[in-house]
């Protein structure tokens, strides 16, 4: 563990420096060492929530001064950050879990600073978006690996169906994060808005102890949800999966076409057809009706 401690105390850290640095978004044990050493040589911390920043650093054996900056007071605090950047102070900042900066306060902050001709150096970590999406699997495969990060979707419910319609034609993955309270809510719109095939994945309590990320369609999540009443609790990252490519005419398209040729040359029509749409991204369903189109047989396939 020394030599792992020594490798990140040996980068330069220049005083005069913000350090944004990603935290925690449930297991402590995630914490880079990086991020350890800078948390700990800092002059202070600039937090989301004081309270919480002040648990994280009691359970890693660390003591320093924390000021609050947080989405209600982030203008003038950052003016506060600045005038200690500029006497020579190393600042870091946190937000209450993972990275700052994503549906987390922070931009105005790093705006601030490197308006004062102060460097930013991000240290990297935990990112609950991005855990999710490295287990999305074939959801990403619609877009060849791009995705659409949107964060939280309005309250309302028009604007959020309003919302919904908007990104229902991409045609790659995209990214919500959502509270306890409104996951029921959000699940129903999905549902309501997208093709009830159309498949997401629930990140629910990543990296906790209660962790799940199943990949339902649209049309099974809210009965998913509504099956276990622990399930509405905790935080919520959903990976959608982007509009299946299809040509002109609503047939798959000619890539989704010929990967099931293949297929179809070894497998039955069904299993056929599930595979290239974890291939292709295309709508399973689009592809059987093709599969049994070229078998001319009526379904038993």
């Amino acid at each position: 563990m020394s030599d792992w401690i020594s490798l990140a105390a040996g980068q330069s850290y220049p005083a005069g420096t913000l350090y944004v640095v990603a935290t925690p978004i449930g297991n402590v044990a995630d914490l880079s060492l990086r991020a350890l050493h800078v948390l700990g040589l800092v002059d202070a911390i600039a937090c989301e929530d004081t309270r919480n920043t002040g648990q994280l650093l009691a359970r890693l054996g660390l003591q320093r001064p924390l000021v609050a900056v947080h989405e209600h007071n982030e203008r003038e605090a950052a003016g506060r950050i600045v005038a200690r950047l500029a006497a020579g102070e190393r600042i870091a900042y946190v937000s209450d879990a993972g990275t700052p900066g994503i549906s987390d306060p922070g931009a105005r902050l790093v705006e601030a600073a490197r308006a004062g001709g102060h460097a930013v150096v991000p240290l990297p970590g935990p990112s609950a978006a991005v855990a999710a999406l490295s287990v999305a699997g074939g959801l990403l495969d619609t877009g060849a690996g791009r995705f659409t990060f949107v964060g939280f979707l309005p309250s309302k419910a028009r604007a959020r169906a309003e919302a919904i319609a908007g990104l229902a034609g991409l045609d790659h993955a995209w990214v919500l994060y959502e509270a306890p309270h409104r996951i029921a809510e959000t699940l129903a719109a999905l549902a309501e808005g997208l093709p009830g095939t159309r498949r997401l994945l629930i990140g629910r309590e990543l990296t906790k102890l209660f962790e799940e990320t199943p990949v339902l369609s649209v049309a099974e999540a809210p009965g998913w949800l509504a099956a276990d009443a622990a399930r509405a609790k905790g935080e919520f990252v959903l990976v959608v999966e982007g509009a299946a490519a299809v040509a002109a005419d609503g047939a798959p398209d000619a890539q989704a076409q010929r990967v099931l040729d293949l297929l179809l040359a070894e497998l039955p029509a069904k299993r056929a057809a599930k595979l290239a749409a974890a291939i292709t991204g295309a709508q399973t369903d689009a592809l059987y009706r093709l599969a049994l189109a070229r078998r001319g047989d009526d379904g038993a396939a």
